[in-house]
């Protein structure tokens, strides 16, 4: 609309087809050629100078990702220097770096690099004292750069889970030296989280370390601890009551509902903001959820119990039509035992 249609001239869009076929029957060549030098076993420089060629182009092709890994292992390890080998693999990690800043959310170049610095060679020194000039020296120059790197791409897309998910790879697998502690990761995570509260993977990584936390030292969940993530979460519901990032964390938080005080005051938290947004369908959703663990503590309040959830349900049906159908399915087994069965085996929405 508004914009100025110009004329195309049929000789111009021909050339530019031929063009495109003489890229692609390139692109096919080269692919043939590198394909029948792995099923030759061909282990060489040229061979590896080939797949960096042909995957600088195509970073998906995971084949002859895997035949360039196949390079290192027959060729660099075993006829390279480790100081040739460490270099090598620093120029794999320049490259696939290059390759992210135009597809950050390619698996392949992220297990690459997991697989460099897998293979990433002992230091020249003699001690293993972390240092760089110990044993560990090239791990800890290795695995300190992609922790620049990680929170130079989170500073450009913090949502993107391709890169939290090999945060938290180098922080489980790094040298001891650079192992952060849980307050640490606790602290990224919050700072991520009040910047945008949308994002689901600083939620989803601070459940995990809770998680960890909480099955080490069971004594650290306190009570005043979850009620501080409560007033957390809390934040975010009313902030961004229709993101689902916040009331998964919230009801990662609740679990079986064991104890009814908690669900109470959560109930009542979120029937207040129900008054401020009624057509939440989130809202309407967790207050169904948490009255139905509410039940098993308090059966005698059956009947005010299933006539909220029939009246939330009803709502639900008529602001998301899409769901109308799983929801009159819920109605018609509110206090099905088969419900009670299942969230003691499966405790919560796992973040």
């Amino acid at each position: 609309h508004g914009i100025k249609r110009t004329k195309v001239d049929p000789a111009a869009i021909a050339a530019r087809r031929e063009k495109e076929k003489e890229k692609l029957r390139a692109y096919l060549a080269l692919e043939k050629q590198i394909l029948d030098l792995k099923g030759a076993n061909e282990w060489s420089q040229e061979a590896l100078h080939l797949t960096e060629q042909f995957l600088s182009n195509n970073p998906e092709h995971y084949t002859i990702w895997n035949y360039r890994r196949d390079i290192f292992t027959n060729f660099v390890f075993k006829e390279r220097t480790p100081e040739e080998s460490h270099k090598l693999l620093f120029s794999d990690l320049a490259f696939t770096t290059t390759a992210l800043k135009r597809h950050p959310k390619v698996y392949t170049l992220w297990n690459h690099r997991r697989w460099c610095l897998q293979n990433m060679p002992d230091g020249p020194g003699s001690a293993d004292d972390g240092g760089k000039e110990g044993k560990e020296g090239w791990k800890v120059s290795a695995w300190s750069q992609e922790m620049i790197i990680v929170e130079k791409m989170l500073s450009m897309d913090e949502r993107n889970f391709h890169v939290w998910n090999y945060r938290r790879y180098i922080l489980s697998h790094c040298p001891p030296s650079m192992k952060r502690t849980d307050a640490d990761e606790l602290a990224n995570t919050t700072r991520y989280i009040e910047k945008n509260h949308s994002n689901f993977s600083a939620w989803h990584q601070r459940s995990l370390v809770y998680a960890k936390l909480w099955t080490e030292k069971p004594e650290s969940k306190t009570r005043a601890l979850l009620d501080k993530e409560f007033e957390l979460v809390k934040q975010a519901l009313w902030m961004a009551p229709d993101d689902q990032s916040g009331w998964m964390y919230h009801r990662w938080l609740i679990g079986t509902g064991d104890d009814p005080k908690v669900l109470e005051r959560e109930i009542g938290v979120i029937e207040e903001l129900l008054e401020e947004e009624p057509e939440s369908r989130w809202c309407l959703n967790s207050l169904v959820h948490y009255k139905r663990l509410l039940l098993r503590h308090k059966p005698n309040e059956q009947t005010q119990l299933t006539e909220d959830c029939r009246q939330s349900l009803e709502k639900l049906a008529l602001i998301d039509q899409k769901r109308r159908q799983r929801y009159s399915d819920i109605g018609t087994n509110l206090w099905s035992p088969i419900y009670d069965r299942i969230t003691k085996h499966y405790p919560a929405s796992t973040l």
